[in-house]
């Protein structure tokens, strides 16, 4: 038999070898198309190379693109598991060519691939054309040898391929394969189409025109080749089968299912089983893609295929989470073409484990809640609206689930009701925010995220991707444009950009379409989830509805990336070598430093600094790959998870781990984070630790840098100890020594100094004392004495005098600096703090304090200090 594996392998070697680019599968979210929910079809991640915008160092491609169809136009969802080739997850080989080859190198390879390498017999093949394309039928007359009864014209636009509504278009001819009369159904174009025995293996579209608004077809200067074949259904081709569940692929997932919940693959739970193998594919995929499951967007698709999968599950009678067991079966059977099921294996088990916990506690309270109110209706009464919308709102017990628990049972939904009740939570809840306080001046985004509802954020995956300008605020209200020069701030349909939050600093980065940039320079949540752009229009006009391709600034998105992941192995490193009362109080993770506070109850030491500073390095050097995994917050406490200040935490969260653990937890780091992070810990480079300092009671902060910037920090410490070393003229190693002695002479001569200018200040004896009104006065301007010092001097001068009072003023610094000190026997007459005022009021100072007997002031101008004492002088003798 030949595997799907096998028949992949062949597709891609049969066109490498005629001189096509092997092109890896692209992620399932799409990067260059906006309005697709995923990729849906191999040309997808080909689409701006066909129209132009993108140029490609080749001009033929072949791929294997996975493929999901599970959301807006191209929904396959409800069909999964009840009919033969319907899907959610698909794989969809493919031969392009970009101006290149056209219809006759086209089919000829089509045909000599079908009947020469893959060895289907010609007679079981036939082809549709469009109904006017002579070309191609004479083509396949010329090439395959086919009669005209075995080249259906077809009239519709089944067989006329449109990217859009304007733009490159062209004819398509689509290749079916006959299972045999024994199967009922006609062939294409006939009244029995829809049966079973003409199944379509390959589409090859002709990109031939250029239609405009007008629906004006105009050649293309350059055709192109787009062709696409569904790999399951030719597979269950090729391996005699008619139901692409009984291919090998698919058939291995049904039987891991059977054998995990010890079930009868094909009796009345085959439809289970089949859906739970399609499923399973899709999730997978998704999830190793780079989004995980919420109830919006991308991440609420996926959510919506895990449960459909569970509630089959369920079914089965698994009470357990049962659907995670089944992922090594799907690695085992994809893992080598796909390597990111590999990559991502722990983080799908986990996803899929956490989902299936929560899905059964809520499953069997919905259910019991529903048929309890469905016991209370007549036979054919359909559910109210209201009661749905409480199973939704209040239990959890999702809309979907509701419709479809009613349609096996023949009821319906009052509809009309479900929206009516959601309309009015929204204006209750659109009350609550109004009157919310300062809350109140950003109604306007709480209105646009009840519009638009929640960006979807892809930066995890990708720096870059095409989006709607699905809102634009000038001046603080909506705008359909904003021109040149203009400040805007932009919602987009989804965006590569991080929103600042959990102390990482929001991306900046351009948003770029013909004629238009838009230099973005910070990127905010907004009423949640709402993520907001902030930028200045350089060129062009943006206008709502636009198309725009999205670029994050790499090098500072790296940069960012670096100190937030260092900041984990910080957080864990200080824990260890300070104690486990250290958590995080708020942090800051820009590109070009990071910033951590902690609860310490004392100042860190140098050396608990270095010890720090070696133990992340240490971590870097390691260069383990940093793990992100999905799971409840208890679990993730169980399982050593820090909780990060200032997070807000939801059922589900992103854990980090980073580092090799030491036997006591699986990794050094492990934590709640939302953030951007770097694949390896080496990606970080270096860090090393800038300062040390207190910002409230028993809180210290620590500043580091990471990268380039901890290489430069390293450097410029260097450089300094270098000038250091050459001023003391002494080796690098004996400048610590070196300084010590240096401070120590510096104390000793300080001493020195101050005891000579003791001694100056008091030798004066009755030279220095006059006689002011009976009263015995030493008024000195004491010049650069520290002022520290004037209260000393002036107890030493009245000792020596006996009675009497002292003005003392230092000048140093610039300022003046006034002691006034009173003999105990004349401070009834006298007191220090009158005299000491009227002296501070001739240098500029206001005030001054003190005891009757000793009192101190001080002003700004110093060069007023002889009319200080003058003042003193003049209050004596009033």
């Amino acid at each position: 038999m030949t595997s799907s594996n096998d028949i992949r392998a062949t597709f891609i070697d049969y066109f490498q070898r005629h001189d096509h680019e092997v092109v890896p599968s692209a992620p399932l979210v799409p990067r260059n198309d906006p309005t697709l929910m995923f990729v849906n079809s191999g040309m997808v991640p080909f689409k701006n190379v066909f129209t132009g915008q993108e140029k490609r160092p080749y001009v033929r491609a072949t791929s294997a693109q996975k493929c999901v169809r599970a959301g807006g136009k191209h929904n396959d969802l409800d069909n999964v598991g009840y009919t033969a080739r319907h899907h959610t997850f698909f794989e969809m080989l493919g031969n392009f060519s970009f101006g290149d080859y056209f219809k006759e190198q086209a089919i000829t390879n089509a045909w000599t691939l079908l009947t020469r390498d893959f060895g289907l017999a010609k007679d079981r093949l036939l082809v549709t054309v469009y109904h006017s394309d002579d070309e191609a039928a004479s083509l396949w007359r010329k090439i395959a040898g086919l009669s005209d009864e075995r080249i259906i014209r077809i009239k519709t636009d089944d067989n006329f391929w449109r990217m859009a509504d304007v733009g490159p278009c062209g004819p398509s001819s689509e290749i079916f394969y006959d299972h045999g009369p024994h199967i009922a159904g006609g062939p294409p174009g006939s009244p029995e189409e829809d049966g079973d025995r003409f199944i379509e293996i390959w589409n090859l579209v002709f990109m031939q025109y250029f239609e405009d608004a007008a629906k004006t077809l105009t050649p293309l200067p350059r055709p192109s080749i787009d062709t696409g074949m569904g790999l399951e259904r030719f597979a269950a081709i090729m391996q005699g089968k008619h139901d692409n569940y009984d291919t090998d692929t698919l058939r291995a997932l049904i039987m891991a299912s059977v054998e995990a919940s010890n079930t009868d693959p094909d009796g009345v739970h085959k439809t289970s089983h089949r859906v739970i193998a399609d499923h399973l594919r899709a999730t997978a995929f998704i999830i190793a893609d780079g989004v995980l499951p919420s109830n919006e967007g991308r991440g609420y698709v996926l959510r919506r295929i895990m449960r459909r999968a569970m509630r089959h599950a369920h079914r089965l009678g698994m009470r357990e989470p049962f659907i995670y067991r089944l992922v090594p079966a799907l690695t085992r059977q994809m893992g080598v073409a796909y390597p990111e099921l590999q990559r991502a294996e722990p983080l799908i088990v986990e996803t899929l484990k956490l989902e299936e916990a929560k899905f059964a506690i809520m499953l069997e309270r919905g259910l019991s809640l529903l048929d309890d109110e469905v016991a209370r209706l007549d036979a054919s009464a359909p559910l109210a609206g209201s009661v749905a919308f409480k199973l939704y709102d209040t239990f959890g017990f999702p809309l979907d689930l509701t419709e479809d628990a009613l349609r096996e049972q023949g009821r319906s939904l009052d509809r009309d009701g479900f929206d009516s009740a959601m309309a009015e939570q929204r204006t209750r809840a659109r009350a609550a925010w109004a009157g919310s306080g300062d809350a109140a001046t950003e109604t306007i985004w709480f209105e646009l995220k009840e519009q638009l509802g929640a960006s979807e954020f892809l930066g995890y995956a990708t720096e870059d991707s095409d989006a709607s300008v699905t809102g634009l605020i000038v001046d603080g209200a909506p705008a359909e444009s904003a021109a040149t020069g203009q400040s805007v701030a932009i919602i987009l349909n989804q965006t590569p950009f991080y929103a600042e939050s959990g102390g990482q600093v929001g991306d900046t980065g351009t948003l770029l379409a013909e004629g238009l940039e838009v230099a973005i320079t910070d990127t905010q949540k907004k009423a949640g989830d709402l993520f907001v752009h902030y930028g200045t229009v350089r060129t062009g006009t943006v206008t709502r509805g636009q198309t725009v391709h999205a670029t994050v600034d790499h090098a500072r998105r790296g940069a960012i990336r670096a100190h937030h992941s260092a900041t984990h192995l910080l957080h864990e490193a200080l824990r260890q070598a300070l104690g486990p009362h250290v958590t995080q109080k708020g942090s800051l993770n820009a590109p070009d430093r990071l910033r951590f506070d902690v609860s310490q109850p004392r100042p860190v030491t140098f050396a608990e600094l270095r010890d720090v500073e070696r133990a992340v390095n240490a971590r870097i050097r390691e260069n383990s790959p940093v793990e992100t995994r999905l799971m409840t917050p208890d679990e993730a406490v169980k399982r050593g998870a820090m909780a990060l200040f200032g997070e807000k935490y939801g059922d589900e969260v992103r854990v980090v781990s980073m580092g090799i653990g030491d036997g006591t937890k699986s990794a050094y780091s492990i934590e709640l984070c939302g953030g951007t992070h770097v694949s390896r810990t080496g990606d970080i480079g270096a860090f090393r630790i800038l300062a040390e300092s207190g910002v409230a009671a028993g809180i210290r902060r620590i500043e580091a840098v990471t990268g380039a910037a901890a290489l430069t920090a390293i450097e410029t410490d260097a450089d300094l100890l270098a000038e250091a070393a050459t001023a003391l003229k002494a080796p690098p190693s004996e400048v610590p020594a070196r300084i010590v002695a240096l401070l120590d002479e510096r104390k000793r001569l300080e001493r020195q100094i101050g005891e000579l200018q003791r001694k100056i200040a008091t030798g004066a004896g009755e030279a220095a004392v006059e006689d002011v009104a009976g009263v015995k006065l030493s008024a000195r301007n004491l010049g650069d004495v520290a002022p520290r010092d004037l209260k000393s001097l002036a107890d030493s001068i009245l000792k020596s005098m006996g009675q009497g009072v002292v003005a003392l003023v230092s000048t140093a610094d610039g300022k003046a600096s006034i002691v006034v000190g009173v003999s105990d026997d004349l401070t009834a007459k006298h007191n220090a703090v009158t005299l000491v005022r009227a002296a501070a009021e001739a240098v500029g100072g206001k005030g001054g304090g003190g005891r009757p007997d000793m009192a101190q002031a001080g002003g700004p101008d110093a060069t007023q200090a002889d009319a200080a004492l003058a003042a003193v002088r003049a209050a004596l003798a009033a």
